[in-house]
């Protein structure tokens, strides 16, 4: 149980965070207000937003818990997997996406492709959110259990409670403004953690000395690049195929969570330094979520789950007053990621399914509701899938492999439908279709296919190379749209009507 301190600390942060919401609720009037915050917001705040989204409670169980398993290769998730990417899409995607005046990226494709493929990739990230929210709401089950010794369910639902209210009544404003704090948070309290740890395992040289001298399991545990014959899901084959050429900038270019905070931006300029602002805040934080799983390899030898490694150390290592504060900025990632994924579904489902297919004429005030009803559905389906992360060894794991069913297809189709103006509508949705299939049949019969257990960078590689060249195939032998009707729309197109301006 938690310390006196550490509980008003804990109970200050949850009312903190409710009133901070509540607050901007005031500055919802419509559903852009609701969706893209008014395109108001400036660029520190949203970049500051994109990586608290990103990091969340995933990366501090889940990452801790990979590297107790694996070592420092994981944190490729964030150098090579982030920022590289996060600068690709500060100077050349979300810009375009701004200028557009785009609600959704599936909007983006429907207007280049045809509503099918927009429909298509919308029920695919409404599938995945929901999901996805399961695993968040898990991984806070982990913390709880282990801190507080509430039960699984009790901790999942007061979770949902907390971030459904402000996220239900503020809308994006609230999300992004709410994240700005929990950043600050975060990054206290995980580095006072960091700086704790070092302490009790001597530093740095002292910790790698005696992990590598505990055993011939843990001679990988500081290669960055593993080599391909390791039975970790992280071979340097896997992270530079599947996580730089395809996953990272899949992620950073074609996730809605995180472009439709760029979208919220007061102009181009700010659009594009959220994203430059956010990548020199993304080389931070493996140490803040690597590290402490390095030493738990130390402070506590043969712990059968490494995704408990964290909340462990949380509980034995810090004085109170210190554990209520880790204990808000674990809360503070989840959070952040779980209203990342509340807001984008609603305007998934909003502006992408309901609108177009279900009530075309209705006025501003009712796709308003629509997307705060969406976002209380959205949070009952997060509670009932929440026990599917138990089918994979690790929280982390179980977000990647969900990613690797349409992550590499997607993004085949986002990629050449912005750079060659060739793609035609069936080539799109043909690629993605086939694509998803591939992706779904690897990850099936991953075991006769792949040598290691949980093969997802391979995946996302391969389904996004059947995707690109199914695209390029079908294109060739169907009609393009003319250049008249892409304008706006490609690249090369966009930036020679520029020119001749």
């Amino acid at each position: 149980m938690l310390a006196g301190i550490d509980l008003f600390i804990v109970i200050a942060y949850f009312g903190g965070m409710l009133l901070l919401g509540f607050y901007f609720k005031r500055f919802v009037g419509t559903s852009e207000d609701y969706f893209l915050g008014g395109r108001t917001l400036p660029f520190w705040a949203i970049g500051m937003s994109v990586v608290v989204s990103d990091i969340g409670a995933l990366d501090f169980v889940g990452v801790s818990g990979q590297a107790y398993r694996y070592g420092i290769s994981v944190g490729n998730f964030d150098w090579i997997g982030s920022v590289p990417a996060m600068l690709l899409a500060a100077f050349i995607f979300i810009p375009y996406f701004w200028r557009g005046g785009l609600y959704t990226i599936p909007e983006y494709l429907g207007k280049r492709y045809n509503r099918w493929v927009r429909t298509l990739a919308s029920l695919t990230w409404i599938l995945f959110f929901a999901v996805d929210l399961g695993v968040m709401f898990w991984a806070s089950a982990v913390l709880l259990n282990v801190l507080m010794g509430w039960p699984v369910w009790t901790s999942i639902l007061v979770t949902a409670l907390v971030v459904g209210l402000y996220t239900y009544f503020g809308g994006i404003t609230a999300v992004v403004m709410t994240d700005v704090v929990q950043l600050i948070i975060m990054f206290v309290g995980g580095f006072t953690l960091v700086a704790l740890g070092f302490h009790s395992v001597g530093g740095w040289d002292a910790m790698v000395d005696k992990i590598l001298n505990m055993g011939p399991e843990y001679r990988n545990h500081f290669h960055l690049m593993q080599p391909t014959d390791t039975q970790t899901p992280f071979p340097w084959t896997g992270i530079l195929f599947g996580l730089t050429f395809v996953m990272a900038n899949a992620y950073m270019i074609g996730n809605q969570t995180i472009v439709q905070r760029c979208l919220t931006a007061r102009n181009e300029w700010h659009a594009k330094a959220s994203m430059i602002f956010g990548a020199g805040l993304k080389m931070l934080i493996p140490v803040l979520v690597l590290f402490p799983g390095l030493m738990a390899i130390i402070l506590i030898p043969g712990l059968p789950d490494g995704d408990k490694a964290l909340p462990w150390m949380i509980k034995h290592m810090l004085p109170p007053g210190l554990v209520g504060l880790m204990f808000s900025a674990f809360f503070a990632g989840m959070m952040s990621s779980v209203d990342s994924m509340l807001n984008s579904t609603a305007t998934l489902f909003t502006k992408d399914i309901y609108e177009p297919f279900i009530n075309k004429k209705a006025n501003d005030k009712h796709y308003l509701k629509v997307g705060k009803i969406t976002t209380l559905v959205l949070l009952l389906l997060g509670v009932l899938t929440s026990p599917l992360s138990g089918l994979f060894p690790g929280i982390y794991v179980a977000m990647q492999t969900f990613l690797s069913y349409f992550q590499g297809p997607m993004f085949s189709i986002l990629l050449l439908g912005i750079f060659w103006k060739r793609t035609t509508q069936w080539g799109g949705l043909s690629g993605l279709v086939v694509g998803i299939f591939v992706a779904f049949i690897l990850n099936l019969f991953k075991g006769r296919f792949f040598t290691i257990e949980d093969p997802f960078l391979y995946v996302s590689w391969w389904s996004f190379v059947v995707g690109f060249v199914v695209t390029v195939i079908v294109s060739i032998f169907t009609r393009p749209y003319e250049d008249r009707n892409l304008v706006g729309l490609v690249y090369g197109l966009t930036v020679k009507k520029e020119i001749n301006k």
